[in-house]
């Protein structure tokens, strides 16, 4: 498949590591998690996703998303902005946003570069009821496009994003190597 963005009808990008860099204290995240399933009574010896994924069996789903979105948040007002995001307001396509990061961390992120108007659709983690790698946001974000998966280009910059994509069946480019009509790669 082309990683060309031209070659597509429409581009869907992750936001953290691909046209942002969130500045979260994960490691503070993860201790005030933690600490949550801890007083819950929960062996809580897993990463902050692993958590997310047991924490509405034990009650603390809404806890959890609340913590996580509450340091994304933070991360995002002292985020950077990456060479690829340079090239959004250059797009004659549709452009959409799908991320593990909650919604209003990325919104507040696209705001703070500048980059809200050039952005047709966001998905983030709680916008839809599963998360990546699950195929639905992608899926939710394409369809909030007005486009079709198989004319799709998503962009990302984890494994988890390609197996997102490929289970969409969409199109996927890793954000250091897509390039432009010209062929020239995102990373100039």
């Amino acid at each position: 498949m082309s990683t060309r963005i031209d070659d597509y009808g429409a581009i869907v990008y992750d936001l953290d590591g691909t046209l942002v860099r969130l500045a979260v204290n994960w490691k503070a995240a993860a201790e005030e998690a933690t600490a949550v399933f801890a007083d819950a009574g929960v062996d809580a010896d897993a990463d902050l996703w692993s958590l997310l994924e047991v924490a509405p069996e034990h009650g603390l789903g809404e806890k959890l998303e609340s913590i996580l979105a509450a340091h994304e948040r933070q991360g995002a007002e002292r985020s950077i902005r990456l060479p690829l995001a340079d090239r959004l307001p250059h797009r004659d396509r549709p452009v959409g946003v799908c991320s593990l990061n909650a919604e209003s961390a990325c919104r507040l992120a696209l705001d703070r570069h500048d980059l809200s108007a050039h952005v047709g659709a966001v998905v983030g983690r709680d916008s839809v009821t599963t998360h990546k790698p699950d195929p639905a946001p992608l899926l939710a974000t394409v369809d909030r496009l007005g486009a079709d998966p198989e004319t799709t280009l998503f962009v990302g910059d984890s494994e988890r994003d390609a197996v997102t994509a490929e289970r969409a069946g969409v199109a996927f480019a890793w954000a250091d190597t897509v390039a432009d009509g010209d062929g020239v790669p995102a990373e100039r």
